[in-house]
């Protein structure tokens, strides 16, 4: 797809910084946020329509205890109306810790002489996705620091040899990449190994503050940072994520320039990024940063509503650095995505140490929900949600515009749901136990139920069908 300037504002603003400050923080300063204002902004949202940047501040600044609950409770109810009980699962897998930036907050950065430094060999990066696929994992996340040896050319071999890797009915079906941005080439390189999502977080999007985190290598540039995920577009690559890392700057400041983020991505691309995520500062080794704009629970919960409402068909994903008492907690405001099973050391998925201890000087953060991730997916059944693996817009080439298609007018509902059950069915039948097992296909079967008589559905017999070729061994069924 060839994109005009005529797809862009004009002038064409492809590639081109596009976050100024002094706005942002004039519509925190001067936007009102008035009950009937505020209620009319959450039924936009929930009529599917993304919010602006300044209707977002209203709700930013809707501090009435009041409202916030009706924020939340809108959130609820959007999440329901477009992803339904649906939470999808995947597991970080670090490549390679080696960085030659200096970011404070991170046990990568350069200057962190108690980190270990390590970079798996094909053979360990072998052994740690099998120990994932006989877990049930299907989707992965691979992390690199950003360093010379993690080249283009790189991260697609570790990408290839990631889909190579079978074990009994165990395999990846998706690969996403959270790695250093590159320019146009390096993202064509990566593309034709068959990535789904390029992440890149901007950490955060005021630029004197960055410079205050960021005390050298590449990442120190703003905006080559800034501009990253448009090279990536540029190159072919319709699914990107976003994500700022809260703590580092005004939380309130960091929700509008993820916004604002979406919005360029969408004026220039027809596309927004595909997911936004959200992490806190945790604790790393030898952590380097003051605490001043630390993020409360409360406003946590709050923010992640808000940005539910603020973009109803990007995916939130919502990781392990939050304790599990508050991922159950807010996952109900809106988010899609979650990682379970969760280790950070490089090569632990396939260790087998009886020391369960976390060791930061090999880690790149602490993490803080700990459980497997059998025990994840049995406390997301008891709570009616539907566990998924699925990966099948994405090998089917519903992604990028094409997703939009599906997925504005709703119609995507009609292909989640029912792949989310057969994932789910497969690993019931591959993995779970005995117990689990039970739980969940109680949970299909109600799911079966819901859809039962609605229109626009999937046909419910040829759901029930597959279900079954499945319980006889058939595996990587999807509509």
């Amino acid at each position: 797809m060839i994109f005009t300037p005529e797809k862009c504002r004009i002038p064409d603003q492809r590639m081109k910084p596009f976050i100024d400050p002094e706005e942002i923080w004039d519509l925190i300063n001067n936007t009102k946020a008035d009950k009937q204002r505020v209620r009319e902004i959450i039924q936009k949202s929930l009529s599917k329509k993304r919010l602006t940047l300044e209707e977002t501040a209203v709700l930013i600044n809707s501090n009435d205890p009041e409202l916030i609950e009706e924020i939340k409770q809108g959130a609820r109810e959007l999440k329901k109306r477009v992803y339904g009980n649906r939470i999808v699962l995947f597991a970080p897998l670090y490549v390679g810790n080696k960085c030659i930036n200096n970011c404070q907050y991170c046990g990568f950065r350069a200057s962190n002489k108690e980190a270990i430094r390590k970079t798996l060999a094909d053979q360990e990066l072998v052994h740690e996705v099998e120990a994932l696929e006989k877990n049930g994992q299907k989707r992965l996340i691979l992390v690199y620091g950003e360093h010379p040896e993690y080249s283009p050319e790189y991260i697609a071999h570790t990408v290839k040899l990631v889909y190579g890797v079978k074990v009994g009915p165990g395999e990846i079906r998706r690969v996403n990449i959270n790695a250093a941005p590159l320019d146009i080439d390096g993202f064509r390189i990566v593309k034709q190994a068959g990535i789904g999502t390029y992440q890149i977080f901007q950490e955060t999007y005021h630029p004197e503050a960055y410079k205050l985190y960021h005390l050298g290598g590449i990442k120190r540039n703003f905006e080559y940072r800034l501009t990253s995920l448009d090279r990536a577009q540029e190159a072919g690559i319709d699914d990107v994520g976003i994500g700022a890392l809260f703590g580092l700057y005004d939380w309130r400041f960091e929700v509008l320039g993820l916004v604002r983020h979406t919005n360029h991505l969408e004026a220039c691309y027809n596309v927004g990024p595909h997911t936004i995520s959200f992490p806190r500062i945790k604790d790393a080794s030898s952590l380097n940063i003051g605490m001043d704009y630390s993020v409360s629970d409360e406003d946590f919960a709050r923010l992640v509503a808000i940005l539910r409402l603020a973009v109803p068909y990007t995916g939130m994903i919502l990781t392990a650095r939050e304790p599990a008492k508050l991922r159950e907690e807010v996952i109900q405001f809106g988010v899609s995505q979650i990682d379970g099973g969760t280790k950070l050391e490089l090569g632990s998925y396939s260790e087998h140490s009886l020391n369960e201890q976390q060791d930061l000087n090999k880690e790149q953060f602490q993490i803080n929900d700990n459980r497997s991730l059998n025990e994840i997916i049995d406390e997301l059944l008891q709570k009616d949600y539907l566990p998924s693996f699925c990966t099948a817009c994405y090998r089917l080439n519903r992604t990028g515009e094409h997703f939009m298609e599906f997925s504005v007018p709703g119609f995507i509902k009609r292909f989640c749901s029912p792949n989310a059950m057969l994932t789910l069915a497969e690993y019931l039948e591959d993995y779970a136990p005995q117990e689990t097992k039970q739980k969940g296909w109680e949970v299909i079967e109600s799911n079966i139920k819901e859809l039962e008589g609605q229109s626009d559905v999937v046909n419910i017999n040829e759901l029930r069908s597959r279900l079954e070729l499945i319980k006889g061994g058939k595996r990587d069924i999807y509509f």
